[in-house]
């Protein structure tokens, strides 16, 4: 039988790590989450509740945040129970909804993490064009395209996983559910579905990567025309951290997802190392390096802190 649903009714978990870096490692995802969450939130609320941050550039960072904590979500509470509860048996849907869903968040916020950077390269190189180009109806027809552009690239994923069929282990050695490891341990042997995979990765990723290096470029060139040497070092300051951010999320993914569709089988830790930077670090660093830094949203959020009210005669 080739249907992976008859073959396997459940996948196992085995996330190795060392019992010596157990706590640590329990402790650390703990609070990565509260950390993530706790940013996050905080950022979707204010952007919400403050009328003075419905413009394009705060939906973006709302939508980012929506996205983070949601990713999030469905990756480190799973980890956790199986670190602390030993919990380590997946039924097969679920483990593909889990998987499906690192999948789509990820193209999600590389499209995202793009359009940003096309949104704040208008903003500086195009300042009096910015407000008639940058809508509220451009800002949701990007959103709805990110969304789109997510489900289709998704899909074939989808349909190869229900083929792969499960007649020697259901192991996953790894910490959560994932279209890598589930073609590691099939019996299903198809070129096809490693070549999606570095195919994929190399066009959106790659893709990805160029427009948001390309974007801050012309963006770094018009920095150098400030004449404020203050000017220049807060532009160089905020295009260095939003590089950075765009590097932790595209670099890990890329090696971690092209590779393997190019025979080049990484060990189980090296690959663990990367997705979990790929998808637990820059949901935690976006409400800082996005939003935080940002006066209008530390603001707001000071003043939901303290319960204070907008004057509106300041604003």
């Amino acid at each position: 039988m080739s249907n992976a649903s008859v073959l396997v009714s459940e996948f196992v978990l085995h996330c190795a790590i060392e019992k010596d870096k157990m706590t640590f490692t329990i402790i650390a995802l703990a609070l990565i989450y509260l950390v993530t969450l706790f940013g996050n939130l905080m950022v979707i609320i204010v952007v919400i509740i403050n009328p003075h941050l419905h413009n394009p550039m705060f939906f973006y960072i709302g939508t980012l945040a929506v996205i983070d904590m949601v990713n999030s979500t469905n990756v480190i509470p799973r980890m956790l129970a199986v670190l602390l509860f030993n919990a380590t048996a997946v039924p097969y849907g679920p483990c593909l909804l889990q998987f499906s869903m690192v999948y789509y968040l990820s193209l999600a916020e590389g499209f995202l993490l793009s359009v940003m950077a096309c949104d704040r390269y208008l903003a500086v190189v195009y300042p009096l064009r910015y407000p008639s180009i940058a809508t509220n109806k451009m800002v949701w027809l990007s959103i709805l395209l990110m969304n789109i552009y997510a489900i289709a690239i998704l899909t074939p994923y989808l349909v190869f996983a229900t083929e792969l069929s499960f007649c020697r282990t259901n192991v996953l050695p790894y910490c959560f559910c994932d279209f890598v490891t589930m073609i590691h341990i099939s019996c299903t042997e198809d070129p096809r579905h490693l070549t999606l995979l570095s195919s994929t990765t190399i066009v959106t990723g790659f893709g990805g990567l160029a427009v948001c290096i390309l974007s801050y470029s012309r963006i770094i060139v018009a920095a150098l025309r400030i004449s404020s040497a203050d000017g220049k070092r807060k532009a160089f300051s905020t295009m260095f951290t939003h590089l950075l951010v765009v590097f932790l999320f595209y670099m890990p993914l890329i090696i971690s997802y092209m590779l393997p569709g190019f025979g080049v089988q990484l060990s189980a830790e090296a690959y663990n190392v990367l997705v979990i930077i790929a998808i637990m670090v820059p949901p935690m660093m976006n409400p800082i390096i996005y939003s935080f830094r940002n006066k209008e949203i530390k603001s707001s959020i000071c003043r939901l802190c303290t319960g204070k009210r907008t004057n509106p005669v300041s604003q």
